[in-house]
């Protein structure tokens, strides 16, 4: 039974992750169609807004619950909580600290798309692109410590997590020279 529910853990983890990467998308997508003219705008945000609220409350609330309901049984069922008071359970500890971190990046977005949903667009579409790496980079982390455990430098684990960051920040960084010199709008100033 217990890695029928790993299995099925992993799974959610994979769906939750889904809807975290694609939602940022959404936003962007959202925030650039306020530099089309009506009806057009009005058009691209209804049907983002349709697909927004499916992705959010259909995959990726519901799978962000699972995965943390299904996580738990696995630790008590493996005996992993015995191992956050052991030192060499550190790792563990670790990894349930970016999972945190996770859940609250998962807020974040819940926070942004219920200002989207009231009209609400504080964030460029260059800043939106940037909060969406967030969740490669705590799923590097996670990834990583549960993967490597001790065995992990924490030098090598820092630096590879700030050279991801620096990498990821140049790759948006060109993507958006690429589309000023195609002539498409990058939407960089905050719209209403």
């Amino acid at each position: 039974m217990y890695l029928y529910l790993k299995a099925l853990h992993i799974i959610f983890v994979v769906t939750w992750f889904a809807g975290l990467f694609y939602m940022p998308r959404f936003f962007i997508y959202n925030t650039e169609a306020g530099d089309k003219p009506e009806p057009e705008k009005s058009i691209i945000r209804n049907q983002l807004y349709t697909m927004m609220k499916r992705l959010w409350y259909i995959i990726t609330w519901p799978s962000a619950i699972i995965t943390l309901v299904l996580g738990l049984t696995v630790m008590v069922m493996g005996g992993w909580d015995r191992l956050l008071i052991d030192p060499a359970g550190k790792w563990l500890l670790i990894k349930l600290c970016f999972v945190l971190l996770l859940f609250a990046y998962h807020w974040s977005l819940h926070r942004l798309f219920k200002q989207e949903e009231r009209g609400e667009f504080r964030y460029s579409s260059g800043q939106l692109r940037g909060w969406n790496e967030v969740s490669t980079l705590l799923l590097f982390a996670i990834v990583f410590v549960a993967t490597v455990k001790q065995t992990m430098s924490w030098l090598y684990g820092t630096l590879g997590l700030v050279g991801l960051g620096i990498l990821l920040m140049m790759a948006i960084k060109w993507y958006k020279r690429k589309r000023e010199r195609a002539g498409e709008p990058t939407s960089n100033a905050n719209t209403k």
